[in-house]
Protein backbone atom coordinates (compact mmCIF):
# COMPACT_ATOMS: atom_id res chain seq x y z
CA UNK A 1 0.00 0.00 0.00
CA UNK A 2 1.48 3.35 -1.04
CA UNK A 3 2.43 5.66 1.83
CA UNK A 4 2.79 9.21 0.70
CA UNK A 5 3.52 12.45 2.53
CA UNK A 6 0.43 14.56 3.08
CA UNK A 7 0.36 17.85 1.17
CA UNK A 8 -2.21 20.62 0.80
CA UNK A 9 -5.27 20.66 -1.49
CA UNK A 10 -5.67 16.94 -1.58
CA UNK A 11 -7.75 13.84 -1.57
CA UNK A 12 -6.87 12.24 1.77
CA UNK A 13 -7.28 8.49 2.17
CA UNK A 14 -7.13 6.92 5.64
CA UNK A 15 -6.78 3.11 5.82
CA UNK A 16 -7.80 1.15 8.94
CA UNK A 17 -10.00 4.05 10.05
CA UNK A 18 -12.53 1.62 11.54
CA UNK A 19 -11.89 -1.77 13.18
CA UNK A 20 -13.99 -4.92 13.05
CA UNK A 21 -13.01 -6.79 16.22
CA UNK A 22 -15.05 -6.36 19.40
CA UNK A 23 -12.14 -4.73 21.22
CA UNK A 24 -11.58 -2.39 18.30
CA UNK A 25 -15.24 -1.42 18.17
CA UNK A 26 -15.10 -0.59 21.87
CA UNK A 27 -12.09 1.65 21.23
CA UNK A 28 -13.97 3.32 18.37
CA UNK A 29 -16.74 4.36 20.77
CA UNK A 30 -14.23 6.30 22.87
CA UNK A 31 -12.92 8.42 19.98
CA UNK A 32 -13.41 12.16 19.87
CA UNK A 33 -12.82 13.48 16.35
CA UNK A 34 -13.95 17.11 16.33
CA UNK A 35 -11.86 18.16 13.34
CA UNK A 36 -13.08 15.26 11.20
CA UNK A 37 -16.63 16.17 12.18
CA UNK A 38 -16.06 19.78 11.11
CA UNK A 39 -14.44 18.64 7.86
CA UNK A 40 -17.33 16.34 6.95
CA UNK A 41 -19.82 19.11 7.76
CA UNK A 42 -18.53 21.01 4.74
CA UNK A 43 -18.70 17.98 2.46
CA UNK A 44 -21.24 15.68 0.89
CA UNK A 45 -21.12 11.89 0.40
CA UNK A 46 -19.66 11.08 -3.00
CA UNK A 47 -19.15 7.33 -3.15
CA UNK A 48 -19.42 4.26 -0.98
CA UNK A 49 -17.80 0.89 -1.65
CA UNK A 50 -19.41 -1.88 0.41
CA UNK A 51 -17.67 -5.21 0.80
CA UNK A 52 -16.81 -7.78 3.42
CA UNK A 53 -13.79 -8.67 5.54
CA UNK A 54 -12.98 -11.72 3.41
CA UNK A 55 -12.20 -9.88 0.17
CA UNK A 56 -8.63 -10.35 -1.06
CA UNK A 57 -8.21 -6.62 -1.71
CA UNK A 58 -8.95 -4.54 1.41
CA UNK A 59 -11.09 -1.39 1.07
CA UNK A 60 -8.15 1.02 1.10
CA UNK A 61 -6.47 -0.74 -1.81
CA UNK A 62 -9.73 -0.86 -3.79
CA UNK A 63 -10.37 2.85 -3.14
CA UNK A 64 -6.86 3.86 -4.10
CA UNK A 65 -6.91 1.76 -7.28
CA UNK A 66 -10.27 3.24 -8.26
CA UNK A 67 -8.98 6.79 -7.74
CA UNK A 68 -6.00 5.92 -9.93
CA UNK A 69 -8.29 4.75 -12.73
CA UNK A 70 -7.42 1.07 -12.56
CA UNK A 71 -9.55 -1.92 -13.46
CA UNK A 72 -9.17 -5.31 -11.85
CA UNK A 73 -10.93 -8.11 -10.03
CA UNK A 74 -10.65 -8.74 -6.32
CA UNK A 75 -7.05 -9.60 -5.47
CA UNK A 76 -5.81 -8.73 -8.97
CA UNK A 77 -4.76 -5.09 -8.67
CA UNK A 78 -1.24 -4.67 -10.15
CA UNK A 79 0.51 -2.99 -7.24
CA UNK A 80 3.72 -4.93 -7.95
CA UNK A 81 4.11 -3.26 -11.36
CA UNK A 82 3.29 0.14 -9.81
CA UNK A 83 5.88 -0.27 -7.06
CA UNK A 84 8.47 -1.40 -9.61
CA UNK A 85 8.29 2.03 -11.19
CA UNK A 86 8.64 3.64 -7.78
CA UNK A 87 11.74 1.50 -7.25
CA UNK A 88 13.22 2.57 -10.60
CA UNK A 89 12.40 -0.62 -12.51
CA UNK A 90 10.49 -0.98 -15.77
CA UNK A 91 7.66 -3.53 -15.63
CA UNK A 92 7.06 -3.29 -19.38
CA UNK A 93 4.05 -5.30 -20.52
CA UNK A 94 4.88 -8.39 -18.47
CA UNK A 95 2.83 -9.74 -15.59
CA UNK A 96 4.53 -9.18 -12.22
CA UNK A 97 3.90 -10.19 -8.64
CA UNK A 98 5.37 -8.90 -5.41
CA UNK A 99 7.13 -11.22 -2.99
CA UNK A 100 7.20 -9.86 0.55
CA UNK A 101 9.77 -11.58 2.78
CA UNK A 102 8.03 -12.54 6.00
CA UNK A 103 8.07 -14.49 9.24
CA UNK A 104 5.46 -17.19 9.74
CA UNK A 105 4.73 -18.31 13.28
CA UNK A 106 3.42 -21.79 14.12
CA UNK A 107 1.02 -21.46 17.05
CA UNK A 108 -1.06 -24.06 18.84
CA UNK A 109 -3.96 -23.75 16.41
CA UNK A 110 -2.73 -22.00 13.28
CA UNK A 111 0.15 -20.80 11.14
CA UNK A 112 0.12 -17.01 11.08
CA UNK A 113 2.16 -14.29 9.39
CA UNK A 114 3.70 -11.41 11.30
CA UNK A 115 3.96 -7.86 10.03
CA UNK A 116 6.94 -7.86 7.63
CA UNK A 117 7.90 -4.39 8.83
CA UNK A 118 8.75 -5.91 12.20
CA UNK A 119 11.64 -7.74 10.51
CA UNK A 120 13.48 -4.42 10.11
CA UNK A 121 15.34 -5.74 7.07
CA UNK A 122 18.14 -3.60 5.69
CA UNK A 123 19.14 -3.66 2.04
CA UNK A 124 22.15 -5.95 2.46
CA UNK A 125 20.20 -8.58 4.41
CA UNK A 126 17.26 -8.44 2.02
CA UNK A 127 19.49 -8.82 -1.02
CA UNK A 128 21.30 -11.77 0.59
CA UNK A 129 18.00 -13.49 1.35
CA UNK A 130 16.75 -13.03 -2.21
CA UNK A 131 20.06 -14.26 -3.64
CA UNK A 132 19.71 -17.43 -1.54
CA UNK A 133 16.30 -18.34 -3.00
CA UNK A 134 16.47 -16.76 -6.46
CA UNK A 135 17.61 -19.89 -8.31
CA UNK A 136 14.49 -21.75 -7.18
CA UNK A 137 12.42 -19.24 -9.17
CA UNK A 138 14.66 -18.78 -12.21
CA UNK A 139 14.89 -22.56 -12.69
CA UNK A 140 11.12 -22.53 -13.23
CA UNK A 141 11.19 -19.71 -15.78
CA UNK A 142 10.56 -16.75 -13.47
CA UNK A 143 12.30 -13.40 -13.86
CA UNK A 144 13.38 -12.01 -10.48
CA UNK A 145 14.24 -8.45 -9.41
CA UNK A 146 15.06 -6.83 -6.09
CA UNK A 147 13.27 -3.52 -5.49
CA UNK A 148 13.45 -2.71 -1.78
CA UNK A 149 14.03 -4.59 1.49
CA UNK A 150 10.38 -5.71 1.63
CA UNK A 151 9.71 -5.71 -2.12
CA UNK A 152 10.98 -8.48 -4.35
CA UNK A 153 9.46 -8.94 -7.81
CA UNK A 154 8.84 -11.98 -9.96
CA UNK A 155 7.49 -12.17 -13.50
CA UNK A 156 5.77 -15.12 -15.15
CA UNK A 157 2.81 -15.50 -17.55
CA UNK A 158 0.85 -17.31 -14.82
CA UNK A 159 0.75 -14.09 -12.78
CA UNK A 160 -1.32 -12.15 -15.33
CA UNK A 161 -4.64 -12.77 -13.59
CA UNK A 162 -3.76 -14.65 -10.41
CA UNK A 163 -5.89 -13.39 -7.49
CA UNK A 164 -3.86 -13.00 -4.30
CA UNK A 165 -4.65 -11.63 -0.88
CA UNK A 166 -3.01 -8.38 0.19
CA UNK A 167 -0.55 -8.78 3.08
CA UNK A 168 -2.78 -6.35 4.99
CA UNK A 169 -5.45 -9.07 4.95
CA UNK A 170 -3.14 -11.82 6.17
CA UNK A 171 -1.00 -10.28 8.91
CA UNK A 172 -1.86 -11.84 12.27
CA UNK A 173 -4.22 -14.37 10.71
CA UNK A 174 -4.17 -18.00 9.63
CA UNK A 175 -2.29 -18.04 6.31
CA UNK A 176 -4.09 -21.17 5.07
CA UNK A 177 -7.30 -19.20 4.55
CA UNK A 178 -5.54 -16.71 2.27
CA UNK A 179 -3.09 -18.74 0.18
CA UNK A 180 -3.65 -18.59 -3.62
CA UNK A 181 -5.72 -21.47 -4.96
CA UNK A 182 -6.33 -23.17 -8.29
CA UNK A 183 -4.14 -24.66 -10.97
CA UNK A 184 -2.23 -21.40 -11.51
CA UNK A 185 -1.05 -21.44 -7.91
CA UNK A 186 0.25 -25.02 -7.75
CA UNK A 187 3.74 -24.14 -8.93
CA UNK A 188 3.92 -21.22 -6.54
CA UNK A 189 2.78 -23.36 -3.60
CA UNK A 190 5.55 -25.83 -4.39
CA UNK A 191 8.09 -23.04 -4.68
CA UNK A 192 6.93 -21.65 -1.35
CA UNK A 193 7.58 -25.00 0.32
CA UNK A 194 11.04 -25.19 -1.24
CA UNK A 195 11.86 -21.63 -0.19
CA UNK A 196 10.76 -22.35 3.37
CA UNK A 197 13.00 -25.43 3.57
CA UNK A 198 15.97 -23.49 2.24
CA UNK A 199 15.47 -20.55 4.57
CA UNK A 200 15.15 -22.88 7.56
CA UNK A 201 18.78 -23.98 7.12
CA UNK A 202 20.16 -20.59 6.05
CA UNK A 203 23.06 -19.40 8.27
CA UNK A 204 21.85 -15.82 7.90
CA UNK A 205 18.64 -16.73 9.70
CA UNK A 206 20.57 -18.51 12.45
CA UNK A 207 22.57 -15.30 12.93
CA UNK A 208 19.37 -13.27 13.16
CA UNK A 209 17.90 -15.59 15.77
CA UNK A 210 21.13 -15.53 17.79
CA UNK A 211 20.81 -11.78 18.23
CA UNK A 212 17.08 -11.92 18.99
CA UNK A 213 15.76 -10.98 15.56
CA UNK A 214 12.98 -12.88 13.83
CA UNK A 215 14.08 -15.24 11.03
CA UNK A 216 12.75 -14.72 7.53
CA UNK A 217 11.19 -18.12 6.87
CA UNK A 218 8.75 -17.52 4.01
CA UNK A 219 7.32 -14.97 1.57
CA UNK A 220 3.91 -13.65 0.64
CA UNK A 221 2.88 -13.30 -3.00
CA UNK A 222 0.49 -10.48 -3.86
CA UNK A 223 -0.28 -7.59 -6.21
CA UNK A 224 -0.12 -9.62 -9.43
CA UNK A 225 -0.88 -8.25 -12.87
CA UNK A 226 0.27 -6.11 -15.77
CA UNK A 227 1.00 -2.40 -15.25
CA UNK A 228 -1.89 -0.01 -15.89
CA UNK A 229 -1.91 3.70 -16.65
CA UNK A 230 -2.26 5.80 -13.52
CA UNK A 231 -4.14 9.05 -12.97
CA UNK A 232 -1.85 12.01 -12.38
CA UNK A 233 -3.57 13.18 -9.19
CA UNK A 234 -3.24 10.41 -6.62
CA UNK A 235 -4.85 10.44 -3.19
CA UNK A 236 -2.51 11.07 -0.30
CA UNK A 237 -2.41 8.12 2.09
CA UNK A 238 -2.10 8.57 5.83
CA UNK A 239 -1.12 5.10 7.07
CA UNK A 240 -0.45 5.93 10.71
CA UNK A 241 -3.29 3.71 11.93
CA UNK A 242 -2.08 0.61 10.08
CA UNK A 243 0.51 -0.89 12.42
CA UNK A 244 -1.67 -0.39 15.50
CA UNK A 245 -4.73 -1.94 13.85
CA UNK A 246 -2.82 -4.97 12.57
CA UNK A 247 -1.29 -5.51 16.01
CA UNK A 248 -4.71 -4.95 17.61
CA UNK A 249 -3.17 -2.25 19.79
CA UNK A 250 -6.35 -0.25 20.17
CA UNK A 251 -4.92 2.15 22.74
CA UNK A 252 -2.17 3.08 20.27
CA UNK A 253 -4.71 3.20 17.44
CA UNK A 254 -6.91 5.63 19.39
CA UNK A 255 -3.96 7.91 20.15
CA UNK A 256 -2.89 7.84 16.49
CA UNK A 257 -6.45 8.77 15.41
CA UNK A 258 -6.36 11.75 17.80
CA UNK A 259 -3.10 12.94 16.22
CA UNK A 260 -4.53 12.56 12.70
CA UNK A 261 -7.68 14.43 13.70
CA UNK A 262 -5.68 17.32 15.14
CA UNK A 263 -3.68 17.58 11.91
CA UNK A 264 -6.82 18.04 9.83
CA UNK A 265 -7.02 21.65 11.03
CA UNK A 266 -4.13 22.84 8.88
CA UNK A 267 -4.75 20.60 5.87
CA UNK A 268 -6.48 21.82 2.71
CA UNK A 269 -8.59 18.74 1.97
CA UNK A 270 -10.99 18.56 -0.96
CA UNK A 271 -11.92 14.89 -0.57
CA UNK A 272 -11.57 12.36 2.21
CA UNK A 273 -11.91 8.59 1.94
CA UNK A 274 -12.31 6.65 5.17
CA UNK A 275 -11.59 2.92 4.95
CA UNK A 276 -12.50 0.16 7.37
CA UNK A 277 -11.98 -3.59 7.04
CA UNK A 278 -15.09 -4.11 4.90
CA UNK A 279 -16.06 -0.86 3.22
CA UNK A 280 -14.98 2.68 2.38
CA UNK A 281 -16.78 5.99 2.05
CA UNK A 282 -15.66 9.09 0.16
CA UNK A 283 -16.81 12.62 0.98
CA UNK A 284 -16.04 15.67 -1.14
CA UNK A 285 -16.51 19.42 -1.05
CA UNK A 286 -19.27 20.59 -3.38
CA UNK A 287 -20.29 24.18 -4.18
CA UNK A 288 -23.10 25.24 -1.86
CA UNK A 289 -24.92 28.46 -1.15
CA UNK A 290 -24.15 30.73 1.79
CA UNK A 291 -27.16 29.52 3.79
CA UNK A 292 -26.17 25.85 3.42
CA UNK A 293 -22.58 26.66 4.40
CA UNK A 294 -23.90 28.45 7.49
CA UNK A 295 -26.17 25.57 8.44
CA UNK A 296 -23.34 23.05 7.98
CA UNK A 297 -21.60 24.63 10.98
CA UNK A 298 -24.47 23.48 13.18
CA UNK A 299 -25.30 20.19 11.50
CA UNK A 300 -22.04 18.39 12.02
CA UNK A 301 -22.13 14.65 11.31
CA UNK A 302 -21.05 12.11 13.90
CA UNK A 303 -17.83 10.61 12.51
CA UNK A 304 -17.93 7.65 14.91
CA UNK A 305 -21.38 6.69 13.61
CA UNK A 306 -20.02 6.84 10.06
CA UNK A 307 -16.95 4.77 10.94
CA UNK A 308 -19.17 2.13 12.52
CA UNK A 309 -20.63 1.40 9.07
CA UNK A 310 -17.23 0.65 7.54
Amino acid sequence: MPRLRIISAMHLLIPFAAPLSEAGRQALQTLSLPQLSALLAGMQPQRRDDGDELSLSPPHERALARAMGWAGEDGALPWAAWWMRVDGLDPGDQAWGQLTPSHWHLGTEQLSMGDPEALALDEATSRALLAAVQALFTSEGFVVHWGAPLRWYISHPSLADLPCASPDRVIGRNVDRWLPAGTQARLLRRLQNEVQMLLYTLPLNAEREARGALPVNSFWLSACGVAQATASAMPQVDARLRSYALAEDWAGWSKAWAVIDEGLVAADIEQVTLCGERSSATWAIKPRGAFKRFMARWNKPDPVALLETL
